[in-house]
């Protein structure tokens, strides 16, 4: 679509749901707070992934030039406490949950990022802003950090509509000298046996909040325009402090607002009681991973508004599986057809939904109708090529609006299958092909007897012999 659509979205802060308007036409500059890489992803992190997602997808779909930054928090106290207890560096703790963390964002179907900016490669952009703070009497030292004096910020507790003192419990320490225990920590003061760097103020360590304020700061703003970027975005826990904190730091520092729209999704929450013994009460994405396929847990996921809490159970997990399988079995019915048009009326009520505040939950639903229809059609009139090329052309936008239904039809029944056990499919249905080739018919079917036996269906195509998984 090249022409611009209306697009609602929920502002966390108005709560309420308000036409988007961007700053500059045509364009949205997007900030998500990423994962502190001390551990394995976790279903959190799945799920604020898979929401924003869509976001950068209907923003695509809609004609916008998207701008979709996120960030990986690589110096963290939870990382240092981790290089204590494997006897590893930094470096290779973060390397590697950074590198597993984007496999699983890929297994999830995610698009890439425009910018994933480090914490540790944007210390001089903190220091910037920290000592900015400073000469600006903003911000104050202390014997353990740099602390901001949020009494200078008449608009503090505006953005959450908090302005408790729960700061001195949140990720820093309490400190009685803090002239407000609203005040929180820009920077931490260490001693240099520890892992730290050497600034104008003091050597040691950013506080949680600065890096997000810092790094829009020195990538995204346009110091032109009333707000640093038009969305923030996070978890529904990152509103108070976290989000209340970098809005107030970047309007002391820039006297700029930091976003325009603030948009938070609701909690994932395990509901063990319907968990099964194969997945127990893991909350690892990767657990998950291990026994659905990525575009599953994306299904899944996108069957709730984005903004309510999710109850994770496997027994949904099923229920969501199978709503994808019939999916890819009515895509297995069109193999091998060229798209032709998209459906227009499916078009239409999935953008709808979408474009009200991302309503993936009513969109699902609309799927769902639209996969039965084709499928109905298909039954009464197997040979409509007409429909066929149009149900290609239409998973096609689906897949480019929600990353559902790309996968190749037979590939995704294979899911679960090693890949020494396909080589050993594979010679299978080879010799099955040499058999049926010298007419030796016996030989064929007791291969084939063989593979049913070993829970694999074949169907045999125009383009060869294809296999799945039962």
């Amino acid at each position: 679509m090249s022409k611009t659509s209306d697009i609602y979205l929920f502002d966390s802060v108005k709560k309420k749901k308000l036409l988007f308007e961007p700053q500059e036409k045509g364009k949205v500059v997007i900030y998500v707070c990423g994962p502190t890489v001390y551990d394995d992803a976790h279903l959190g992190h799945a799920r604020s992934a898979i929401v924003f997602d869509v976001l950068h997808r209907v923003f695509k779909v809609n004609g916008y030039e998207v701008t979709m930054a996120k960030n990986f928090t690589d110096i963290d106290d939870k990382i240092i406490k981790k290089m204590v207890q494997t006897n590893q560096s930094l470096d290779e703790i973060t390397t590697y949950y950074i590198k597993s963390y984007k496999q699983d964002m890929e297994k999830l179907h995610i698009l890439p990022n425009t910018l994933e900016p480090y914490a540790t490669k944007n210390i001089d952009a903190m220091e910037m802003m920290c000592q900015k703070l400073l000469d600006t009497n903003k911000a104050y030292t202390l014997e353990d950090g740099v602390y901001l004096d949020t009494s200078k910020d008449t608009h503090y507790g505006e953005l959450s509509g908090r302005a408790s003192d729960e700061n001195s419990q949140a990720r820093v320490e309490s400190n009685n000298n803090k002239k407000d225990q609203k005040d929180f920590a820009l920077w931490k003061f260490f001693s240099k046996e520890q892992v730290g760097y050497e600034t104008t103020f003091g050597y040691g360590r950013p506080g949680w909040h600065l890096e997000c304020s810092a790094m829009i700061d020195k990538h995204l703003a346009n110091h032109n325009l009333p707000y640093a970027i038009d969305i923030h975005g996070g978890g529904a826990d990152l509103l108070f402090p976290h989000h209340e904190n970098e809005a107030s730091q970047t309007r002391c520092c820039t006297s700029q607002e930091l976003a325009k729209y603030w948009m938070h999704n609701g909690f994932v929450n395990i509901d063990g009681e319907k968990m099964s013994k194969s997945l127990g009460n893991s909350f690892f994405l990767k657990d998950a991973l291990d026994k659905y396929d990525g575009e599953v847990i994306r299904f899944y996921m996108l069957s709730t508004h984005y903004r309510s809490d999710l109850s994770f159970n496997e027994e949904d997990l099923l229920t969501s599986k199978k709503r994808l399988d019939k999916l890819y079995r009515v895509k297995k019915r069109v193999y091998g057809t060229t798209a032709s048009i998209v459906n227009k009326d499916i078009q239409k009520q999935l953008l709808e939904s979408l474009n009200d505040d991302m309503n993936t939950a009513k969109a699902m639903a609309f799927l769902d109708e639209y996969i039965s229809s084709v499928n109905d059609s298909l039954n009464n009139n197997p040979k409509d090529k007409a429909l066929k090329k149009e149900f290609i052309a239409t998973i096609d936008f689906i897949s480019s609006l929600l990353g559902i239904g790309a996968q190749d039809c037979f590939e995704y029944f294979q899911f679960g299958i090693t890949e020494e056990e396909k080589s050993s499919i594979e010679k299978l249905i080879s010799d099955r092909t040499i058999a049926k080739q010298n007419k030796n018919f016996e030989e064929s079917d007791k291969i084939r007897e063989k593979l049913t036996d070993m829970g694999i269906s074949l169907m045999d195509t125009p383009n060869g012999t294809m296999w799945e998984k039962n």
